[in-house]
């Protein structure tokens, strides 16, 4: 569904997807806007299943156009193809014969008078979202008392005549609906039960920003230093809102750089902190990283993807910042970089990124993205009992009596971290380099030594087989590799693919970086196809794997810039030309 900034799209979306929750489906919703400040297009998309729904999905099967002037804007985010069915407000004046479509021809295409409707049920046309939910819960067979709660939960604190008003909007949709058929059923098939022959309703319904934020909780993150920064700040504003209940603190900084300067210093005081932002404010937090890097402080700093550079494409999706995340730094640098692929994800990446911080005395970049960030998606509830947290090591009493040394050179490259206020644990955290105690030291031979250590501590994540998921028949001579929100559509091509016939394996790296050399040798062995798919005009990941991977000269990037999500038929089309063109070549050679 999409219309103009004021018609509570993503408000009429946001019930919806609540309602199917407490039905005991499971729905994503993405939601998308114009760069705008004020005003502009809004969009909502949800997709709903009796099973997990991995990624947003192809064509749209139903398409709710308020206006098709911001309908249109929204390109191919939202793709009707000739099995759809479109609805549109027919104060528009336009009829089924000159829809702005490029002569493509929807399966049903129905004017209905939305804002006719609207104003004789409600007396303005400012419920309109609402009569659609009413149009939608009749077509699609959704609970009428299940969207209402919903929606009744929204407009119960703005007063009994509003809601009042609503709910007539909400039965006029309803009663359309029913004396309206679609001319091709879209009723929803019965929603999955449980062991005791219940519906399911312990779901949990969440963003991925809202998941970051309580894992970091969860993590025992105690101070966070930030700035507001479109696809993230919902981060900072949830844990503004928490964090104090867990003994935790939030800075809203003036700009980028102190909020993680901030983090900094909280982490060198002690506490577990972090940071989020998206690109542009990657740009200027790039010096404090560096700090952190060589005065070897726990961190974690979120980078919520969008298109980029610069301003770019603030409210949409992309995974062009790998390259940033991986190299943006000054001298030799090495720091990990974790990529959720969905919703739950999240909570597990963020939880895992501060036990790497806290483990191996560094920064840690979680790379979301708009889509992750923002998608309500319905989740199973979480099982936090298999978690473990992981704490900083901390020097024992006999090592400050002995003369502390904060950066000695230890064999795994960890040394003990200290904190303002220990006895005898006194050092000085600076951004030049040192020797073992922390004076400044410029010798080129203390340089290589603790450059060398810096990089040393971080050796066995390359070894972490469980950073890094694999699914499908290991023995397939067809690869996939994706990452973030890339990894979804894999997933569901993976499924495609085994119902053609096709043999197919998918590998989805949670550690994106360092390259975990190893496991890629060995997911490629005898794979002669396949493709690298990310949401990047230059195929990022692509190209870090052939810096240090022996990548088979069949696989090869699929990759293209922001606001144009993949779709898994148009994945797998092009794993089977793939494949269709090595078995051709393959026999020619035999000829």
């Amino acid at each position: 569904m999409a219309g103009s900034g004021g018609d509570g799209i993503v408000s009429a979306g946001e019930s919806l997807i609540t309602a199917l929750s407490h039905e005991g489906y499971y729905a994503l919703m993405t939601k998308s806007f114009g760069p705008q400040i004020r005003g502009g297009e809004s969009s909502c998309r949800i997709r709903v299943s009796t099973e997990r729904v991995p990624n947003p999905g192809g064509m749209l099967d139903l398409a709710i156009a308020l206006n098709w002037d911001d309908f249109l804007k929204f390109g191919a985010e939202l793709k009707i193809s000739a099995n759809s069915v479109v609805i549109w407000d027919s104060a528009t004046g336009i009829t089924p014969e000159q829809l702005p479509l490029q002569g493509l021809q929807p399966a049903v295409a129905m004017a209905v008078p939305l804002s006719e409707l609207t104003r004789s049920a409600a007396g303005s046309d400012k419920a309109k979202n609402s009569l659609v939910l009413g149009l939608l819960s009749g077509w699609l067979g959704i609970s009428r008392e299940a969207i209402l709660a919903g929606l009744h939960k929204r407009y119960q604190k703005k007063g009994e005549a509003l809601w009042t008003a609503n709910e007539r909007a909400f039965d006029a949709g309803l009663a359309y609906a029913q004396a309206h058929a679609l001319g091709k059923s879209l009723q929803l098939a019965p929603a999955l039960l449980n062991a005791s022959g219940a519906v399911n309703r312990s779901k949990l319904l969440a963003d991925g920003n809202d998941m970051t934020a309580a894992a970091a909780i969860f993590a025992g993150c105690q101070f966070f230093g930030g700035y507001p920064i479109t696809p993230s700040t919902e981060v900072m504003q949830l844990l503004t809102r928490e964090i104090w209940k867990y003994g935790g603190s939030v800075l809203q900084a003036e700009d980028e750089i102190a909020g993680l300067g901030a983090a900094v210093g909280a982490s060198f005081a002690g506490k577990k902190a972090m940071s989020a932002t998206s690109g542009p404010g990657m740009d200027l937090k790039t010096e404090m990283l560096g700090l952190a890097s060589i005065a070897e402080l726990p961190l974690v700093l979120l980078n919520v993807q969008r298109g980029g550079p610069s301003t770019g494409l603030p409210t949409k999706a992309e995974q062009s910042d790998l390259f940033q995340a991986c190299f943006s730094a000054h001298g030799d640098v090495l720091r990990p970089v974790l990529a959720p692929t969905c919703v739950a994800d999240s909570f597990e990446v963020t939880v895992e990124a501060f036990n790497l911080a806290e483990t191996y005395q560094t920064p840690v970049i979680v790379l979301s993205d708009q889509e992750i960030a923002q998608r309500k998606e319905t989740v199973d509830p979480i099982d936090t009992s298999r978690f473990q947290i992981a704490e900083r090591l901390a020097p024992t009493a006999e090592q400050l009596q002995a003369g502390y040394a904060r950066f000695h050179d230890t064999e795994s490259g960890i040394s003990p971290i200290s904190q303002p206020g220990v006895l005898g644990g006194a050092y000085l955290a600076a951004g030049i380099e040192h020797n073992e105690h922390g004076d400044p030291a410029s010798s080129g031979a203390m340089h290589a030594k603790m450059n060398d250590k810096r990089f040393r501590k971080l050796q066995p994540l390359q070894a972490r087989t469980d950073l890094l998921r694999s699914y499908g028949d290991p023995n397939a001579a067809v690869a996939l590799v994706a990452w973030g929100s890339c990894a979804g559509v894999c997933e569901e091509t993976l499924r495609l693919a085994k119902a053609r016939g096709l043999s197919v394996k998918l590998l989805v790296p949670l550690l994106v970086y360092p390259i975990a050399e190893s496991v890629y040798a060995r997911f490629f062995e005898g794979v002669s196809a396949g493709l690298v798919v990310e949401q990047s005009h230059q195929g990022q990941l692509y190209r870090i794997l052939r810096m240090y991977v022996d990548v088979p000269r069949g696989v090869v990037s699929m990759c293209r810039s922001g606001a144009a999500p993949f779709q898994p038929g148009e994945v797998l089309a092009r794993l089977e030309s793939l494949q269709q063109a090595g078995t051709q070549a393959g026999a020619a050679a035999v000829s």
